[in-house]
């Protein structure tokens, strides 16, 4: 009786599997754009001596995103 259920419920377990596969690749993939547009933005800013106070650790969460994104 518990294999025949078990069995029937298979299908609904792989389509849950893959919907949190994809919402997990889906916020990697937001997460590594934001922190790329972090990161480009920090060098932008960081471009003059005053924005250099701001655009230098914006540049580094940028690229820490973008590490975390990849692991």
């Amino acid at each position: 009786m518990k294999f025949l259920v078990k069995l029937l419920l298979l299908p609904f377990e792989w389509l849950f599997k893959l919907i949190f596969w994809i919402i997990g690749l889906t916020g990697r993939l937001v997460v590594g754009i934001v922190g790329l547009v972090l990161l480009i933005a920090g060098v932008i800013v960081s471009l003059t001596i005053v924005g250099a106070i701001v655009g230098i650790p914006l540049a580094l969460v940028g690229l820490l995103m973008i590490i975390c994104s990849l692991c």
